[in-house]
C-alpha cells in the first residue's frame, strides 16, 4: 500500500497471545452482584449531560491523534514527501491512519475520521493546531499563553478558542519547526525570536526559562487582500474629506509620519496611503518584517537582519537606510522607525527625498514628536534641543494618528500638520479630529469626524501642484 511514501517495514512478526478468558461462574451459582459503588458510578454515569460527553469524545480523539501521529511519524517516508503534491499527501495520511485504526480497533465515524485526517496532515506539513487559526480569515491575532491556553483576536476582541497543544514539548517542537524554517534557533541560551511565516506573518515566541509557564507565542497574521483607502472609508476609519485631503498631502510629496499605538493599524495606514504615490516614481521600502504591500511598478524592499547564533551577520535598518540612499530613491518608506536609525530618516527627508513616510509609536502628535526627539537622544548624536527640534520641524510635514480605541475600532483620530519653529517649540495645528460623544449600552463608541476649521498651511502647494481642495472640507461639521 503507497510503498513510495511508506517507509520499508523492517521488523520481525510476532506471534500475539492468545486473550485471556474471563472466569465462568460455577453452575448453580448465580453471578455476583455488582458492588453497590460501581452501580453508583453507572447511575452518575447516566446522568451524565451531553457536554461531558462531547469533552470526553474530544479528549479520546486527542489521544488517538496523538498516537497515529507517532505512528506517522515512524511510517512515512519523509525523504519522499518534498516532491508528493498534496492529494497524494492526503491520500497517503488517511490510508496509514485508517490501517493504525483497524489495528487499534477504534471506529470512527465519517467526520471524525475527516477531522483527524486533516489534524495529522497539519502535523505533518503546517503548523498543527494552528493550522486552522491560521485559515481562518476572522482571526487577526493569534496568541498562545502555554500549551493549553491560546486566544485569538477577532474584530478587535479577544477571545478564548478551545484549541490546545498536548503539551509543551508539543508546542515547542511547533515553533522549532517554524523557526528553523527561516534560518534561526530558540533554545535556553536564546529564548526568544522573532520571525516571519511563509504568507508573510509576523511570529514572535519566548520559550522557557523566560516564559515561566510555558512558552508564550504571538502572530500577527498578514492580510492578504490589502486594504485600500475606499475600504478604510467603508469601515469607517476616516472620511471621505480627510481621504482628500491626504491624497493631496501625498501626491505633493509631503513628508508623512503614521502614529499610534501596538495594534492600532499604523502599517494599514501607511500601505493605504502609499497608493497615492505615483507609478513613476522609484520608492525604497526598509522593514524588519516585509508587511507592506506597495503596488507600484518600480519598489524595490529591503529586510533588516538579526545577528545569527555566534552575535554576527545583523543587517539593523540603519544599515539598511544608509545603503538605500546611495540607490536613487524618489521616496523612501521605513516600516517603523524606533532607533537609531531615526537621524538617517530626518536627514533623508530633508535631502531631496521629499514625500518619504515611515511609522512611530505614540499616543498623539505632541507625543510623536517627542518620540523622535528621545530617539535622537538614544542615537547618541550630541545636539543642543533647539537644533534637534529644528531638524524636525524642516523634516516632518504631516503626523497622521491611527488609535485603537475601547470598543476595538481603529480610527484615524487625528491629521496635524508641522508649520515651522516657534521660538524653541515646534508649532502644530490639528486639521481634522474625531470627536468622542458617548457609549452605547452595548459599549459601541459614539462619535464623528470633523474637521477643526484651521485651513491647511499647505493649500498653496496643493493648488501648485493641481490639487484645489475646496474650502468646505476645511469647515467643521455640524451635529444636529
Amino acid at each position: 500500500m503507497f510503498s513510495k511514501y511508506k517507509k520499508p517495514d523492517t521488523r520481525t512478526p510476532v506471534a500475539k497471545a492468545a486473550p485471556k478468558e474471563a472466569p465462568k461462574p460455577k453452575e448453580g451459582t448465580a453471578a455476583a452482584p455488582a458492588p453497590a459503588s460501581l452501580r453508583k458510578a453507572s447511575q452518575v454515569a447516566a446522568k451524565a449531560g451531553p457536554a461531558d460527553k462531547e469533552i470526553k469524545r474530544k479528549e479520546r480523539l486527542f489521544e488517538i491523534k496523538v498516537e497515529l501521529h507517532k505512528q506517522l511519524l515512524d511510517n512515512l517516508n519523509l525523504s519522499a514527501l518534498e516532491s508528493a503534491t498534496e492529494a497524494e499527501l492526503r491520500q497517503e495520511i488517511s490510508a496509514i491512519a485508517l490501517e493504525s485504526l483497524a489495528e487499534m480497533n477504534v471506529v470512527l465515524n465519517r467526520e471524525e475520521r475527516q477531522t483527524l485526517t486533516q489534524d495529522l496532515y497539519d502535523e505533518v506539513t503546517g503548523l498543527g493546531p494552528l493550522e486552522p487559526l491560521l485559515q481562518d480569515e476572522t482571526v487577526n491575532d493569534i496568541l498562545v499563553n502555554g500549551p493549553q491556553q491560546i486566544f485569538v483576536e477577532r474584530e478587535g476582541k479577544l477571545e478564548l478558542s478551545d484549541i490546545t497543544f498536548k503539551d509543551e514539548k508539543h508546542l515547542l517542537r511547533i515553533i522549532d519547526k517554524i523557526v528553523s524554517a527561516v534560518g534561526r534557533r530558540v533554545d535556553e541560551s536564546n529564548p526568544y525570536v522573532d520571525a516571519r511565516l511563509k504568507d508573510g506573518s509576523r511570529f514572535n515566541a519566548m520559550v522557557p526559562p523566560v516564559a515561566v509557564d510555558g512558552s508564550l507565542v504571538s502572530i500577527r497574521k498578514f492580510k492578504k487582500d490589502k486594504l485600500g483607502i475606499d475600504d478604510l472609508v467603508d469601515f469607517g476609519a476616516f472620511t471621505e474629506e480627510m481621504a482628500a485631503y491626504l491624497q493631496a498631502a501625498v501626491a505633493t510629496r509631503l513628508n508623512v509620519i503614521v502614529s499610534g499605538g501596538t495594534g492600532s493599524g499604523k502599517t494599514t495606514t501607511l500601505n493605504a496611503l502609499s497608493s497615492f504615490i505615483d507609478n513613476n516614481e522609484r520608492i525604497l521600502t526598509i522593514e524588519d518584517t516585509a508587511e507592506l504591500q506597495l503596488q507600484q511598478t518600480h519598489v524595490g524592499r529591503m529586510e533588516s537582519r538579526p545577528p545569527n547564533v555566534e552575535g554576527k551577520g545583523e543587517v539593523s535598518p540603519r544599515d539598511c537606510l544608509k545603503n538605500a540612499l546611495r540607490m536613487r530613491p524618489d521616496r523612501i518608506i521605513v516600516g517603523e522607525t524606533r532607533g537609531e536609525e531615526v537621524i538617517d530618516m530626518l536627514q533623508a527627508m530633508n535631502t531631496g527625498h521629499d514625500g518619504s513616510m515611515t511609522t512611530i509609536h505614540a499616543n498623539s502628535a505632541r507625543d510623536g514628536v517627542s518620540r523622535l526627539e528621545n530617539m535622537i537622544a538614544m542615537a547618541g548624536i550630541e545636539m543642543p534641543l533647539k537644533a534637534v527640534r529644528s531638524q524636525i520641524s524642516s523634516a516632518v510635514n504631516l503626523i497622521v494618528q491611527a488609535s485603537r480605541l475601547q470598543d476595538g475600532s481603529r480610527r484615524m483620530t487625528s491629521i496635524t500638520e508641522i508649520t515651522g519653529m516657534e521660538g524653541d517649540v515646534i508649532s502644530m495645528q490639528e486639521i481634522f479630529r474625531f470627536q468622542r460623544v458617548g457609549l452605547t449600552p452595548e459599549n459601541k463608541i459614539i462619535g464623528h469626524f470633523t474637521a477643526t476649521g484651521v485651513r491647511s498651511h499647505f493649500s498653496e502647494r496643493f493648488k501648485m501642484w493641481g490639487y484645489d481642495l475646496p474650502a468646505s472640507i476645511f469647515e467643521p461639521t455640524k451635529m444636529g
